[in-house]
């Protein structure tokens, strides 16, 4: 019987490291792309094992160092005050919705729940922002517009509240004297490390990602974030490409550049800092997502 046990847990172990094996190799090969030599790529193909290596593709990248640091932080500020800002709220929000005793609980859960199936239309939306509240050109818009506060996030922590911080000890900490203020940064926030790491996960990675917001809002270079400046050089690659068969001299600056190297360089700058920080994340992140997930 503990023959048996063994060797199904092995199995369990191969089959887990197989599946690991395999999820890393579309980033293996698109790390090993980018520092293939172009001509290689258009002789051979894509290829973990490269016949010729260059880092002709991050050379092109950094050739303007300072662009590329000022716009990592941009998308650094925006990601952590929007990620801290955005779980504060969303906690303050969510704990109340979870609590019996709230009047128009359900009210409020259903107006939540609304504006994940209803919006206002762009227009309106963006002309709020910037007519309204004056945020063309500032970090702020890179903040709180569409990310700031999620509707599901908000549902996910209530569920969370709502399941696994027990009655009994709030009620205790009430009768000893204990505030709502303090019960929530004393007991709740403690209690509920899993959401908040896995929600503070989601946030830091539609932080990070987000481009749009850049392209509508931000006109001026040095407020580009990396993702939308990254978008942009892609984009300008593309125009090149498509120049390069009416213009003698655009061929000729697109025969000396990169082209597919340079499209797997912008997703490994794009991507490389979030894979350092997931581990940090991921030891709540399971049990913050299957706790939140369960029916309050």
């Amino acid at each position: 019987m503990q023959q048996k046990n063994i060797f199904s847990t092995s199995m369990i172990h191969l089959f887990f490291w197989l599946f690991t094996i395999v999820s890393l190799v579309p980033f293996a090969l698109i790390f090993m792309v980018s520092i293939t030599d172009e001509d290689s790529i258009a002789m051979n193909g894509y290829s973990l094992f490269p016949s010729k290596i260059s880092f002709a593709a991050y050379t092109f990248l950094f050739n303007d160092f300072s662009e590329i640091a000022k716009a990592y932080g941009v998308t650094m500020i925006t990601t952590v005050i929007g990620t801290a800002v955005s779980l504060l709220i969303t906690a303050l929000f969510a704990y109340p919705l979870s609590r019996s005793g709230l009047p128009f609980r359900r009210t409020l859960s259903f107006y939540i729940f609304f504006t994940m199936l209803f919006s206002g239309g762009m227009v309106p939306w963006y002309m709020t922002y910037v007519n309204m509240f004056d945020m063309k050109n500032t970090l702020l818009s890179m903040i709180i517009p569409n990310l700031l506060l999620s509707a599901f996030n908000v549902l996910l922590m209530r569920s969370f509240f709502a399941n696994s911080i027990p009655e009994s000890v709030v009620e205790s900490a009430t009768i000893d004297g204990a505030s709502e203020i303090m019960i929530f940064f004393k007991i709740v926030v403690p209690l509920s490390l899993p959401i908040m790491a896995t929600i503070g996960l989601f946030n830091t990675l539609s932080y990070w990602n987000d481009w749009y917001n850049c392209m509508l809002f931000i006109d001026k270079p040095e407020l580009y974030n990396i993702q939308y400046l990254m978008t942009k050089t892609l984009t300008n690659i593309q125009y090149l490409i498509m120049k390069s068969s009416s213009s003698a001299q655009a061929g000729d600056l697109l025969a000396k550049m990169p082209r597919e190297t340079v499209r797997m360089a912008l997703a490994i700058v794009g991507i490389a800092p979030l894979l350092f920080a997931y581990p940090f994340f991921q030891k709540y992140y399971i049990s913050g997502i299957t706790s939140g997930a369960v029916k309050g």
